[in-house]
């Protein structure tokens, strides 16, 4: 896929492929924060299939999934060091070209504005580079964290779609938001920073 793997950053912020060696680092930001992240977290309904993957289950899954252009599994950094994560799910071609942003961030990193940078940084090079049309983010209507980063990068909201996704042990709506190639008047990362120097280098 055209723009994978890729390393993003902007000041001391990064976004670079999930890999197996970040197995600790995640289940370590996971389990200090079950408490912060479970009322978000996609769950699976009555008769969904099997119980939640392990980390090397689901990288495994993601990395496949980005091998056939349909996923990108980022890992966000600060100074270096893994306080999130962003993905890239659900990318679709042909005539459509879109694909839907989702992302965490470990509680004591939140509210730094380490989030918009990462999310701004992936939809910029999803739809300068990569190619796509539209990026796509929904946001339970309660999530306040999560809709301010939305309302920073300035997205359009579509509007709410109801029972959109199983989260936290049941079906919940969604406000959904999106950003389309053609209407931006600047790219996301001059929204939320004021600059526009992402560095890019393609590994």
């Amino acid at each position: 896929m055209k723009g994978w793997p890729v390393e993003l950053s902007h000041g001391d912020v990064g976004v670079r492929p999930l890999k197996r060696s970040d197995a600790g680092a995640w289940a370590r930001l996971r389990r200090a924060d079950v408490a912060w992240l479970a009322p978000w977290e996609a769950t699976l309904p009555p008769g969904g299939g099997s119980a939640p993957m392990s980390y090397r289950a689901m990288i495994g899954a993601q990395r496949r999934r980005a091998r056939q252009g349909k996923a990108m599994p980022f890992a966000v950094t600060w100074k270096g060091e893994m306080v999130g994560q962003v993905t890239v799910n659900g990318i679709a071609w042909a005539s459509a070209r879109w694909g839907s942003i989702g992302y965490w961030i470990s509680r004591r990193h939140a509210g730094h504005g380490i989030t918009p940078v990462a999310v701004a940084l992936v939809a910029d090079h999803l739809l300068d580079t990569v190619g796509l049309h539209r990026v796509e983010i929904s946001v339970r209507p309660e999530n306040s964290a999560s809709l301010r980063v939305v309302e920073k990068l300035g997205l359009d909201e579509v509007g709410l779609a109801r029972e959109y996704l199983h989260i936290d042990g049941a079906w919940r709506d969604h406000r959904i938001f999106q950003a389309l190639a053609d209407d931006r008047p600047g790219r996301l990362l001059a929204r939320v920073t004021g600059t526009d120097d992402a560095r890019e280098p393609v590994t």
